[in-house]
């Protein structure tokens, strides 16, 4: 039952991820005229994507490659390396999305690394949903009266955190790889069942 559970919430992980990256592509195709990489603010549209696909799919795939049952046998090597491979892929498109922003910026004559957003990008995924406000300008409306962008924006924000939030679940659950030479109680064999065993008084023989 717990592998069960454990590759139900990866393929929720999966599924939520996948959502996630392509509702940020048809929101920035649909309501802000798809992509570029002119430093116009079609280049801008590639940093949401870049970001959510970075740093919170990829990146979450990442640390939970030592959960997967597979990885607590044989040699971890394999293991490490597409531990770093997807650590790299995340850098690489997180690097990507900061240039979109910079050469955006720097095009438009706007400055850059002046809001909490940019100082705190390890809070990106977060502050993505709240950004999403801002933007908008549909605070002063009741939510049935806002725009379709805002409810796919703000559907996108609550997705991005269930998708963080269950990799933290993951993450703190007890599917790990053991330590060398350690056996957990899911890899015993199991176990015979015991004999009954009859005490033998001190004085019978």
């Amino acid at each position: 039952m717990a592998v069960g559970r454990f590759y139900l919430s990866c393929l929720a992980l999966g599924t939520l991820g996948s959502l996630c990256i392509l509702l940020t592509i048809y929101w920035m195709q649909h309501w802000h005229s798809g992509f570029a990489w002119d430093s116009s603010s079609r280049m801008f549209n590639w940093h949401p994507v870049l970001m959510v696909a970075g740093m919170v799919v990829v990146y979450g795939a990442a640390s939970l490659v030592y959960r997967l049952p597979q990885a607590w046998v044989g040699p971890k090597l394999p293991w490490k390396m597409l531990h770093a491979v997807l650590h790299l892929m995340a850098f690489v498109l997180v690097v990507l999305g900061l240039v979109a922003v910079f050469k955006f910026h720097n095009h438009q004559h706007i400055s850059n690394l002046y809001s909490l957003h940019s100082w705190l990008g390890i809070l990106t995924v977060f502050l993505f949903a709240c950004q999403l406000f801002f933007s908008l300008k549909n605070t002063t409306k009741p939510y049935s009266s806002l725009p379709a962008e805002a409810v796919l924006a703000n559907s996108t924000g609550l997705l991005v955190v269930v998708f963080v939030l269950l990799v933290l679940y993951i993450l703190a659950s007890s599917w790990k790889r053991p330590e060398p030479g350690v056996l957990t109680d899911r890899q015993l064999l199991p176990r015979p069942f015991p004999v009954a065993y009859m005490p033998v008084a001190e004085d019978a023989c």
